[in-house]
């Protein structure tokens, strides 16, 4: 019986456990809501210049008094006004790997990301394989009738962003996916080595553990990489019309923390082979 590989047994399990939870997180309203890739703030749309009922915007949101509740100059005067539910939007939309859920802010939108406000999650979509977060679409799916995306100046860039990584999404849940395989004959191949000894279980669990590691070490970069650049546009682009996007921190701990626990496994099963070597040379020296 081999104990020292009891750390990497503990190290398998523990990646196995995050990297599923990165998968499916926000799968319902209620589970993991907190690990999503990105949060988009649409909930101060509108508290901008360039939404004044003073310049060239007026007969816009004039001709939207009758259609929205309440008189749109008051909504845009009043900085806690909620204008993106006045035209049918959410405050918020969390992207996941394999779907999105939307809600709103409690108890109102003028409480800051600092100040951790209470998201009401009312809606989430069905895991689909390969899915891709898209907000132009969703947005504009849900604008009250009568708007578009022109009329509140939905910045193109956001959407020219959201088509370059694409591609990538949908290569980041290949590798997650073939990362929680690895992980997983790695979790039995640890196994066997706690029961097992000898340098072929240490071979075959580094070699397990290393192609894990490589897998989730890819798939960590292409997601980190997915949610700077679409962080990074929205809020460049989308400042002037009152929307932001905030990194998902749990997510990338959890998926990264996965990535480490793989590769100390891999160590501890170098060092077992060593280990193996120095006590094979030992024995032949000492059989003469």
């Amino acid at each position: 019986m081999r104990l020292s590989a009891i750390f990497p047994l503990v190290c398998a399990l523990a990646a196995l456990i995050l990297s599923l939870l990165c998968l499916f997180a926000g799968s319902t309203r209620s589970f993991l809501q907190n690990g999503e890739l990105l949060t988009l703030n649409t909930s101060r749309l509108g508290h901008t210049d360039l939404f004044n009922t003073s310049n060239s915007n007026g007969g816009f949101f004039s001709s939207l008094i009758n259609d929205i509740e309440g008189d749109i100059n008051s909504l845009l005067d009043d900085v806690a006004s909620d204008i993106a539910r006045a035209f049918d939007i959410h405050d918020f939309y969390t992207a996941h790997i394999m779907n999105y859920c939307e809600g709103y802010y409690e108890p109102n939108t003028t409480v800051t990301r600092e100040q951790h406000p209470s998201e009401n999650v009312t809606y989430c979509s069905n895991r689909t394989a390969f899915f891709h977060f898209d907000p132009t679409a969703i947005i504009q799916s849900e604008l009250a009738p009568g708007v578009n995306l022109t009329d509140i100046h939905w910045p193109s860039e956001i959407e020219d962003a959201v088509i370059a990584v694409e591609v990538a999404s949908k290569i980041m849940f290949i590798f997650y996916c073939i990362g929680i395989g690895f992980i997983g004959l790695a979790l039995i191949g640890a196994a066997w080595g706690v029961l097992g000894s000898g340098r072929i279980s240490a071979f075959v669990n580094f070699t397990l553990d290393i192609l894990a590691f490589l897998t989730l070490v890819i798939a960590s970069i292409i997601s980190t990489v997915i949610i700077t650049k679409a962080v990074s546009a929205v809020n460049k682009y989308g400042a002037d019309i009152g929307i932001a996007a905030y990194k998902g921190k749990t997510f990338l701990g959890m998926t990264w923390a996965a990535t480490a626990l793989m590769l100390l496994a891999s160590v501890v099963w170098v060092a077992e082979c060593c280990r193996g070597r120095k006590n094979r040379a030992y024995t032949e020296k000492g059989s003469y």
